[in-house]
């Protein structure tokens, strides 16, 4: 004998997608009336990849975060909020450009990365490690000790590599590429088995 669906059941079941699908309407209404009256600094947002899931977040001037798998969101937001404004949105809007070309990069699609940056995480020294890390082209490698020479100071070997730990932005300005003198990998902020996946990708090792 076939069972007849409950009438209540059935009602209440709409009535809670129903409430579900306003609910993420409002939440984007919210979003866009934030972002249209200025009240968020950044705007953060998730992306899945072949590597686990990533934290983006932008200002108005560019990226200024790309969270990688091993960090947690919350961490990132914390990081965020004390150090660039605590007035952050979740608007994946504003970062479907990014998360575009990282979908190509993951592909093997796209070579180099054309999203704005913001450097403002960094500065000094360490920021002028990342900007040469940043010109070292796709499927190639430097090491500490060049990218430090770059810098203007090639005895800062361990500072270079600092930098490379506490890069803000990775993957985008590829740390992963640069290794150890004599070709060993070093170290990697998200992992020597990341790093190791992304410079196979790029057909280095």
């Amino acid at each position: 004998m076939s069972k007849t669906a409950d009438p209540g059941a059935v009602i209440g079941a709409a009535a809670r997608g129903a409430s579900a699908a306003r609910a993420s309407e409002l939440a984007a209404e919210v979003t866009r009336r934030a972002e249209a009256d200025g009240l968020a600094d950044i705007a953060y947002t998730t992306a899945d990849s072949p590597f686990g899931t990533f934290t983006l977040a932008a200002t108005d001037e560019g990226l200024v975060t790309l969270g990688l798998p091993n960090l947690p969101t919350d961490q990132i937001l914390e990081t965020l909020s004390a150090k660039v404004s605590p007035r952050i949105l979740e608007a994946p809007g504003r970062l479907d450009e990014a998360r575009r070309e990282l979908d190509l990069y993951f592909e093997g699609r796209l070579t180099d990365f054309d999203v704005p940056l913001d450097w403002r995480l960094s500065s000094g020294f360490r920021q002028q490690v990342l900007r040469q890390i940043d010109r070292i082209p796709f499927g190639e490698t430097r090491s500490y000790k060049e990218v430090a020479a770059g810098a203007g100071s090639p005895r800062a070997i361990r500072a270079a590599g600092s930098a490379c730990g506490s890069n803000p932005i990775p993957i985008i300005v590829p740390c992963h590429r640069v290794l150890r003198t004599g070709g060993a990998l070093g170290g990697y902020g998200g992992g020597l088995e990341l790093k190791e996946e992304l410079l196979r990708l790029e057909g280095v090792l």
